[in-house]
């Protein structure tokens, strides 16, 4: 999908503000005019694109220079600064916008997503959307091939550094490259520009993905060539898992409504760093798009994030510039998830301290042969309890749940079916695998859904010996807000390194 940048399909001002009201015609000094090669689709007639065909070659038309960018990074020690490329098509003049895409971990920049900006002959801004969904089917595809050989040109020109170039491709377009001629194929349009397949990210939409052997096909061909594939807007609309196991993605963009939920609600926030683990377990560096405060990002990196992209890294822009703020920046938000690590951890400790006080004194009177109820006496009586039980070595629950003072019989009537919970096996759970694997050491787990309240809850354990037979006592904590990390970080206090 070919945005205008950040994952925002709106319209917005064409190269930088430059003046096109103000261009003539006949004023093509300093223009860049250049022949590129172009995948060559043998169904597809040649097609009139501007004073030129779509077929063997595409002969860009002259058209308005984009001014330089005034960060300093991009004069700074660069004598080898041209203007960039653009071309004509269907009365748009097309040009290329590079979105910076940072490592959280390495905390500086690592590649950059080419972007479509195009504007019509009255200077007016056309967003790549309404751009394509104005041309039919053919010249769609011509379109999209188009836009990747003049970012490439320009991405050639201006990169810096062993980096990325993200391309969005339309998923006809991906399917068809491979079957190009000799002579223009996609290999072809990179090893002419001197661009390592290496560097180079395909981006598919993630509702673009087909389950076919054409599709996979395609997949195979990109990445043979050594190219990376990256799944688009995951976490957008449908999404599912069966995608990614069947694209088996080198990256997967998160959304950018993803990170605004998790803003919003808590229980997001929960479930965020859940769903990258599950992305890495599936071989996929994770991405976070639309990263637009430091609170964003700060949410990025506590959910362990790969990657980030977004406005507070840079807008896009017609070259591919070093941003120092950047740097700055992830230097900040990693000061301030230090900060506040060592402050949860404290609080964590001070919340948890009287269970997990209570429950490792609930193990050592076990030990003893003292009576669950006796044992567990004072963790019941704690205000958050909820149940507390015993397992033997196996995993099996030995008698039945002791529920925590003023504590209903069984909370949630809805669940009435798994309240007898007796030789209920709960060997899979990782409270029992933990305490087992560290025998003597109380043992905390992350929220989860409880099957005997219907709510969220945290479960302690420690394992100990009754005589010979390993036993595991358990207690189950309700999750309450106060439990939770910081929802944000605080960059108030912060200063930049």
């Amino acid at each position: 999908m070919h945005r205008l940048g950040d994952g925002s399909t709106n319209e917005m001002p064409f190269a930088d503000g430059y003046d096109w009201q103000n261009y003539r015609e006949n004023d093509h000094a300093g223009i860049v005019t250049r022949e590129s090669s172009s995948y060559d689709f043998p169904h597809i007639r040649h097609t009139e694109i501007a004073d030129g065909y779509f077929s063997n070659s595409i002969m860009n038309c002259s058209i308005p220079p984009i001014p330089l960018s005034p960060r300093p990074a991009v004069a700074e020690g660069r004598s080898d600064i041209t203007i960039p490329n653009q071309v004509a098509f269907e009365g748009f003049r097309l040009a290329s916008a590079f979105q910076p895409i940072v490592s959280l971990s390495l905390q500086r920049i690592v590649g950059h997503e080419a972007l479509l900006r195009a504007c019509d002959v009255a200077g007016q801004a056309t967003s790549p959307v309404s751009l394509f969904s104005g041309l039919a089917p053919e010249k769609q595809m011509v379109l999209d091939c188009i836009s990747h050989q003049l970012h490439l040109d320009n991405f050639k020109q201006y990169a810096t550094g062993d980096r990325w170039i993200f391309l969005n491709m339309t998923p006809e377009v991906f399917l068809q490259t491979r079957h190009a001629k000799t002579g223009n194929t996609f290999s072809d349009t990179l090893s002419t520009r001197g661009i390592n397949p290496n560097n180079v990210v395909i981006e598919l939409l993630e509702r673009d993905v087909r389950d076919s052997a054409e599709f996979e096909g395609a997949v195979a061909y990109f990445r043979e060539l050594g190219c990376l594939i990256a799944l688009d807007d995951f976490g957008a609309g449908s999404s599912n898992f069966d995608r990614v196991c069947s694209l088996r993605p080198k990256i997967v963009k998160l959304d950018r409504s993803l990170i605004a939920d998790v803003t919003r609600k808590s229980r997001v926030r929960r479930i965020l760093p859940q769903l990258i683990s599950l992305l890495h377990e599936a071989g996929a560096m994770v991405l976070v798009e639309g990263i637009e405060s430091k609170e964003e990002a700060y949410i990025a990196l506590e959910a362990n994030a790969d990657l980030a992209q977004g406005y507070l890294f840079g807008h896009p822009e017609p070259f591919c510039t070093e941003h120092e703020e950047v740097q700055d920046s992830l230097q900040l938000i990693w000061q301030v998830f230090d900060q506040h690590g060592a402050v949860d951890t404290v609080r964590q400790r001070q919340i948890m301290a009287p269970y997990i006080d209570a429950i490792r004194n609930a193990s050592v009177l076990l030990a003893a042969d003292r009576p669950i109820e006796e044992a567990c006496a004072a963790f019941l009586t704690l205000s958050e309890t909820s149940i507390c039980y015993l397992l033997d070595a196996g995993g099996r629950q030995i008698g039945v749940n002791l529920r925590g003072n003023g504590i209903a019989a069984f909370p949630d009537p809805r669940l009435e079916p798994l309240r007898d919970t007796h030789r209920a096996r709960w060997s899979r759970c990782p409270y029992f695998r933990r305490a087992i694997e560290h025998f003597g050491k109380v043992q905390i787990t992350r929220p989860y859904l409880s099957i005997s309240s219907g709510s969220l809850c945290v479960t302690v354990s420690v394992g100990f010996l009754a005589g010979d037979e390993q036993r595991v006592i358990c207690g189950d904590i309700t999750w309450t807000e106060k439990m939770a990390p910081a929802q944000q970080g605080d960059f108030c206090g912060a200063t930049s390194p």
